[in-house]
């Protein structure tokens, strides 16, 4: 019996250790299981919003579409005057081997007058940020070319290069190069010069510095300039058809104003729509792929 009370009172001890044991293993697994489904509510929550960041554009556009298909019949407004999203889309379904020649003549004009216009604005951006003489010489005029109306320069474009190609470039052309310039020297003198003094310091020269540090830094702003630059390039070009053409989405635009084909009118505007889209998207993509995301 005294052996039995020691075991007994030997084993309770035990007994009361392991359910003391077992309160705060239970207590520590309610904490993380609730951590665990806050994580994941969080996530489904990320989750949702991203869905809906990405799907509102086209859920609002659907939806003034719809509004418009419905309003403008209801309102007896005449086909002459606005057109229905359904006759724009039969237009452009019936049209549309004639927009996309258009199409391809209006990228072609957009795209000449972006590379003249980073292939000239670059340099004079260099020559600016490097030179105060050119800066204080340059800038006077690069800022009254930019105030002069390229429509007002059209008819001497067309009078010195004719109804081809080339009058419409230029006028893209004038539009662009400008944004190139300024974003490019502001990008350039946005640089620290603490870390300029440093990489000196080290022993680079400036164009190791240029290639190193400053070219780096200034790329967000370049880019920038570049998207501004590309959206001007379509308003340029399509300027350039409406001064003088013989093809082109602003040429098709005129043609619809004069057979009174507001449909035909709107596809046009939509392809230039598109082409902005398009060449926009094309320099963002550049940008993810040169410029280091922070």
């Amino acid at each position: 019996m005294p052996d039995a009370d020691k075991t007994s009172r030997s084993c309770a001890p035990q007994r009361d250790g392991a359910g003391a044991k077992a309160q705060p293993v239970a207590a520590a697994t309610g904490p993380r299981a609730d951590l665990r489904e806050q994580r994941e509510r969080r996530r489904r929550r990320n989750r949702t919003r991203a869905v809906l960041e990405n799907a509102s554009p086209f859920l609002i556009s659907a939806l003034l579409l719809a509004l418009w298909q419905v309003i403008v019949p209801l309102a007896q407004v005449p086909q002459l005057i606005l057109p229905t999203p359904l006759q724009i889309i039969a237009k452009i379904g019936k049209s549309y081997p004639l927009l996309l020649a258009d199409t391809k003549v209006t990228l072609l004009e957009v795209l000449y007058g972006f590379i003249a216009a980073v292939a000239v604005g670059i340099p004079i951006a260099l020559c600016v940020f490097y030179s105060r003489i050119f800066a204080k010489s340059i800038y006077p005029i690069l800022v009254g070319l930019q105030t002069i109306p390229k429509v007002a320069l059209a008819p001497l474009l067309v009078m010195w290069f004719g109804f081809g190609l080339v009058p419409k470039v230029v006028i893209s052309f004038l539009i662009a190069f400008f944004p190139i310039v300024i974003t490019t020297v502001v990008g350039l003198s946005g640089l620290d010069r603490e870390m300029v003094y440093l990489v000196r310091s080290m022993g680079a020269n400036e164009f190791q510095t240029f290639i190193k540090i400053r070219l780096p830094a200034a790329l967000p702003s370049i880019f920038g300039g570049f998207k501004v630059a590309i959206a001007l390039s379509v308003v340029g070009a399509v300027i350039g058809e409406y001064i003088a053409a013989e093809s082109g989405l602003g040429y098709r635009q005129l043609t619809a104003n004069i057979q009174f084909d507001s449909a035909l009118n709107f596809a046009a505007l939509i392809f230039i729509a598109l082409c902005g889209v398009i060449t926009f998207a094309a320099i963002s993509g550049l940008e993810r792929v040169f410029v280091r995301q922070p």
